[in-house]
């Protein structure tokens, strides 16, 4: 018997790899590029380990080449959807009873297959299924997945040490359990780094999943089901079903084993899920925990003091890097208009130099939008801005989808701080601009705190730092990752643990100990080692 007290070193992050030209990544990747460019997969639902192919299919395109089919993916219907429930629940109570070091051993040999094996297989998954450049897609997948596994070991042995106090006489110990039921898992399309970790943060605390992941990602999505194999993953932890969501949600929603809900996506669908939840309580063993990250209306605030060349590289690195289709992405800002000219300058000269088109070509900084339907939505706000008397579009504004779905980095000004753009999330390489008086610099920052319903992510820039003190306060509730002097996006696991409140989500903070908490049903233990044998105490006493 194994009765080793074992805790997993601090990781590092995974080094992030450089692709410059002439290095030897470059030229893996590369390879790598044309070999699954020149294949067209097949790719099944895996239900407790089985391939399963329903005959009801759909197409997987490059979004920067959408005539180029990478795959067929086959889709679940109801029947399906209910296999996939009863396999995970059948996996369940043996994957939970497991030691959870070997559950960590296995989340470990996923980190280290992707870190080695795999990896230009998995980045280059991620630039043809979802149109990122080399960077966003290394920092993606391979290395934020990485992250997420190697520092989700090492949590869980921080909070299974975790132990309550024992007076004398007594044992307290704090059984963590996994959740009694499955785990639901709705995944995005922008980073699989999230599909991985919405899956394996829960399973790494005992739990399984039926995962619905994004159809603009199943390419992508299925090399790592394929990974999770090869490293031990039993079958049925992990139940991958592509399929139509409102299919699948109301399957998943009306099951009684029903436990968990972890989601990354729009406001909207989680809001229609989690009512569908609520509908459904008196149907459930236990309430299902709901973790979600939802939408944001990220901002840049810029107070007069601020060096102007620091405020246009943020505006435009974290605007429309991976086409502004981050959750964090900065999609509204506050200039001083004492700043104005000097940042406006030098973001057209940078916009002037950018490059747009395929991710295989590396010298392309801006590749394509997902899909038409989202290529359609950011036109239709561009469209608007240009149509409208309080706003104009200042760089860019066209987008073409005769190839690929491209749309230039755009940049509106508007003289509105509720503008429909500076309120509403567009989800594209679109920012606006709102040039404020310098002088009424708490104002702006209240206007701020109040335009839109989401609290994700946000960053001031300053000098002053009594500025930066102000804005610290006043936007307190604004962000819940807060940035000073920097890009409102790029959080690294560990460093900068992510997630927000408002209209943005739970607030459960992936890339940290908080998130693997709440996949944990929590049981107190105490024991007695001599047990009372009279009821009485003593104050009963007659005197």
């Amino acid at each position: 018997m194994d009765n080793a007290i074992f805790r997993f070193a601090k990781p590092i992050n995974e080094p992030v790899k450089s692709y410059a030209p002439g290095t030897a990544e470059k030229i893996a990747l590369k390879q790598m590029l044309g070999q699954l460019s020149s294949e067209q997969w097949d790719i099944p639902l895996i239900i407790g380990g089985k391939e399963i192919r329903t005959g009801d299919t759909g197409k997987v395109v490059m979004p920067h080449n959408h005539k180029h089919v990478l795959a067929t993916y086959h889709k679940a219907g109801p029947k399906e959807v209910q296999m996939a429930i009863d396999a995970a629940v059948k996996a369940q109570k043996e994957w939970s009873d497991l030691p959870w070091v070997e559950r960590a051993s296995v989340m470990m040999r996923i980190a280290e297959l992707i870190s080695t094996k795999y990896r230009y297989a998995v980045n280059a998954s991620v630039m043809l299924g979802q149109s990122k450049n080399p960077m966003q897609a290394e920092i993606d997948a391979p290395c934020e997945l990485i992250d997420f596994l190697r520092f989700s070991a090492f949590y869980a042995g921080q909070i299974y040490a975790d132990q309550p106090y024992s007076d004398t006489g007594i044992l307290n110990r704090m059984e963590y359990r996994a959740l009694e039921g499955f785990v639901f898992t709705l995944t995005p399309f922008n980073f699989t780094s999230i599909a991985s970790n919405l899956n394996l943060a829960p399973a790494m605390m005992g739990n399984t999943a039926v995962w619905k992941p994004s159809t603009t990602a199943i390419y992508s999505n299925y090399i790592l089901m394929k990974i999770f194999h090869e490293a031990g993953l039993p079958d049925g932890v992990v139940n991958f079903i592509p399929g139509q969501g409102s299919v699948i949600g109301k399957v998943v929603t009306q099951s009684p084993d029903l436990a968990g809900f972890h989601f990354t996506g729009s406001t909207g669908t989680f809001n229609t899920l989690w009512r569908a939840i609520g509908e459904n309580l008196g149907t459930y063993k236990s309430y299902p925990r709901i973790v979600g990250e939802t939408g944001g209306k990220n901002f840049i605030f810029v107070h007069a003091s601020a060096p102007a060349e620091d405020v246009a590289t943020a505006i435009v690195r974290g605007a429309f890097e991976y086409q502004g289709q981050k959750c964090s992405a900065a999609s509204r800002a506050y200039i001083p208009s004492c700043l104005w000219a000097n940042v406006k300058e030098r973001v057209g000269a940078m916009l002037q130099s950018i490059r747009m088109g395929d991710v295989t070509d590396f010298t392309n900084f801006v590749n394509a939008v997902i899909d038409e339907a989202s290529f359609n939505n950011i036109m239709d706000y561009i469209n608007y801005a240009k149509q409208s008397p309080d706003a104009t579009v200042l760089f860019g504004g066209n987008g073409d989808k005769t190839e690929g779905y491209y749309i230039e980095p755009t940049v509106i000004v508007t003289t509105d701080p509720a503008f429909k753009t500076m309120s509403e999330e567009i989800f594209g390489p679109v920012i606006t601009i709102y040039v404020y008086d310098e002088s009424q610099y708490e104002e702006t920052l209240a206007l701020c705190d109040r335009t839109s319903p989401y609290g994700l992510t946000g960053s001031i820039f300053a000098r002053d730092r009594y500025a930066i003190d102000k804005a610290f306060k006043l936007l307190r509730y604004s962000a819940g990752n807060f940035y000073i002097n920097d890009k409102p996006t790029g959080a690294v696991i560990a460093q900068q643990p992510f997630g927000g409140s408002r209209a943005s989500g739970t607030n459960d903070k992936a890339g940290g100990p908080l998130n693997l908490v709440r996949w944990t049903n929590p049981r107190t233990i105490k024991e007695t080692y001599v047990s009372p044998t009279h009821y009485g105490y003593p104050f009963l006493g007659e005197k």
